[in-house]
This record gives C-alpha cells, structure tokens and sequence, in this order.
C-alpha cells in the first residue's frame, strides 16, 4: 500500500483520538525520521521528548536485543536483575531513595498521588485530604492525573474527577498559600509546565513551597516526566534550585522509546507511605524495560548527554530568539535547555505544517505555542538547518 491507502485503513481501524499529520514513518537514524515513501525529516519532537538519543543511538538497540535473547517478563512476584540494576543508577542520577517502575508517566503520577495520600492516612488516620495542583498544568490523561490536570477542557467531559483537588497558580506564592488548608497532604506541579506553555517554575517560588511543606508536613511532589532526563541541562530540572522533592515522576526519556515511567520517593516517604498490597502493577519494571533504563543511564554518563545539553541549548536558544527579533507576530520565547517554545500572536498549527511539509517536525503546546524538544544529541548544524525550514515557514505566513 502506498502512504495514502495506509492513512485510509487507520482511519478505518484505529479510534480518532489524535489528528495526525499525514505522514506513515517507517524509520530513524540519529535526528532523522524517514516515512514509507524514503523521505526524510529532521525530528525536533523527539517522540514528544522521549527519544532523547535519537535513533539507533550505539549500543542501546543491543543492550534491547540481548536481553529479549534472556527474559522479557515475569511479573513482580519475582527479582530480575534489570530492575535492580536500572533501580541502583536512576537512584544515583536522581538523588531518590526508592522506586517503583511504571509503564508510563501517567501511571507514574497515579503511583505518586496513591503515595501521598497513604502517607497522609498512615499519619492521621484520615480520607480526606486535599492535593493542590497548578492551572495550565498536565499530568495525564487517567483519572487521577487528569484530576490534577490544570485545564478544564481536558477534564470536564470526565467529571466528576477524584475529589479534594484545589488548582493555584504556578510562580504566584500567595495563589497556593491561600489554598492551603489543615487537610493539605501533598503539592504537585511541574518544574518545567510543557503543555501549559514551557514555562519552568521560579526558583524563589520553588523555595518557598519547599519550605511551606516542610513546616505543615505537606509532601512535595515534582513532575518531571517531560523536563527531567537531562532535558533542561540537568539530570533533574528540580537539581538546578536544589529544592529536592519528597516524590518525584519520570517516563519519557528514561526509556527513550521503550514505554517505561516511575515514581520515586525519599526514605522517610518510602517507610511511611505505600507497603505490600496497597499498590502494583503486571508489566511495571520488566526485564526488558529495565534493561533499556540501565542502558540509557549508563550511555549518559559515559557520553556525557547533559553537559551535551548545556553546550547546544544556548545556540539553540540564541537563534530562536533572532527569530523573535524579525518576526512581529513571535511574541516571545520560553522555556529552558533544550526544551524551548515560541509563543506567537495567532495559531500555529499552519506554520507546524508548512515546516513538516518541508521535512521538518515540529508539534505545538496549546493552540499559539510552537514546541521545540529535540533529541538531545542534535548538534549546532541541526539547529541551522532546523531554522532555515522554520523561517521559510514563518515568512510564508
């Protein structure tokens, strides 16, 4: 079939929950993808930030292949040396004391939410506690990530979400201070909000929710699902402040493509939260899941993936804003390392398409957001070649 009649068929077949662009890709190489057709396209998506690597990164497709010669799945009812050793390096780039392995972020957040609220329940014996979340925010779209979820269009064809949830507003202090109540048990936000705009949490700000959960025993919880694995020139985005978070969320890049999440948490979190029974899960921390973990973790270390970052984002960041310079309907730039936006005074859904028509992907971030996040080994050649595509676009609009 050619890319139309196969466009035609998942029309057919697959539930319409996603407007995709008209494209069937077949293949990557380094930042390139490749549709069934052999045309190629410089990738500043990334999987939406998972394919932090790029494509057939050496020897990450091996460390796969070989353990799908040994063990793919055995259930947690048993030890796998994956998860133990995935578990053992993400500790150590994290600075987390213990993990649960997910499937995805969404689940990670559920996980991260269950604990808090157990946390809360083993101190005082109540079920009533409250969460407060941050407007624009997003964390998923299963009940209880979406209950935190700071967008009413997502939610409200789904009501009633989980309840007890207070929504403030992310970099206004006093905003999530009047929403503190006694039966506060946890805060969550982004560090770095991707949907709601690129925008990265203040560090002042972060300081003092720290420091209000720290007096009032309220746990802090940061997402870093889409700003964490050394997106933003960090391991963590949270690492930057150095406001440690009582639990934290990861998927995306930890597996760089293969879905895997988890949810980590402090010791004193870890005892007094979740024991055996209260939660679970059938494919979480698989040997193969695992083993992509353990890989990725060692390759960036050993290649040195985040100082990468900290070299490349700043060209990235420069050109970006030349393109703010010229163009009166850019308004601004946002964002941090290399996980960057622009905000514009219209929709950008054409121009993401003009750019794709000319072998360039590129997704938005609300309806006025072009969103950059780039595998993060492209190099400064990539972003020249990136912004040619995009200026051509711009100049056509």
């Amino acid at each position: 079939m050619n890319m139309q009649e196969y466009i035609s068929q998942a029309e057919q077949d697959l539930l319409h929950t996603y407007n995709r662009f008209q494209i069937v890709l077949d293949r990557g190489e380094g930042v390139h993808l490749y549709d069934i057709e052999g045309r190629e396209y410089l990738d500043f998506v990334s999987g939406i930030a998972v394919f932090a690597l790029g494509y057939h990164y050496p020897g990450y497709d091996e460390a796969l292949k070989d353990q799908i010669d040994k063990l793919i799945h055995t259930s947690n009812y048993y030890y796998n040396v994956p998860a133990i050793e995935a578990a053992r390096k993400i500790k150590a780039a994290s600075g987390m004391d213990r993990v649960f392995f997910t499937n995805s972020g969404a689940e990670a957040v559920e996980g991260a939410l269950k604990a808090a609220r157990k946390y809360a329940y083993t101190r005082d014996g109540h079920t009533d506690h409250e969460i407060i979340a941050m407007e624009h925010s997003f964390h998923g779209r299963t009940f209880g990530a979406l209950s935190v979820t700071g967008n009413a269009h997502y939610r409200e064809a789904f009501e009633p979400m989980i309840g007890n949830i207070r929504f403030a507003q992310l970099n206004d202090y006093d905003s999530v201070l009047s929403r503190v109540t006694d039966r506060t048990c946890a805060i969550i936000l982004e560090t770095v909000q991707g949907e709601g705009g690129l925008i990265p949490a203040e560090a002042e700000f972060l300081r003092k929710i720290r420091k209000l959960c720290d007096e009032k025993d309220i746990l802090l919880i940061l997402d870093e699902i889409q700003c964490g694995m050394g997106r933003t020139g960090h391991m963590y985005a949270w690492q930057k402040y150095g406001v440690k978070p009582d639990i934290m969320t990861t998927a995306k890049a930890l597996g760089c493509g293969v879905p895997v999440g988890a949810f980590l948490m402090t010791e004193r979190v870890g005892q007094n939260s979740l024991v055996a029974g209260d939660h679970g899960t059938t494919y979480g921390g698989n040997p193969l899941a695992c083993a992509a973990v353990s890989r990725v973790l060692d390759i960036y270390e050993s290649d040195g993936i985040v100082g990468h970052v900290k070299e490349v984002a700043p060209y990235l960041e420069s050109k970006l804003d030349e393109l703010v310079s010229r163009f009166d309907f850019i308004i601004e730039r946002r964002g941090t390392g290399l996980m960057q936006g622009l905000k514009c005074d219209r929709p950008v859904g054409d121009i993401i398409n003009r750019a794709v028509s000319s072998g360039l992907i590129l997704i938005n971030a609300g309806a006025d957001i072009i969103r950059f996040v780039p595998p993060l080994i492209i190099e400064k050649e990539h972003v020249d070649r990136m912004i040619d595509i995009l200026t051509k676009a711009l100049e056509e609009v």
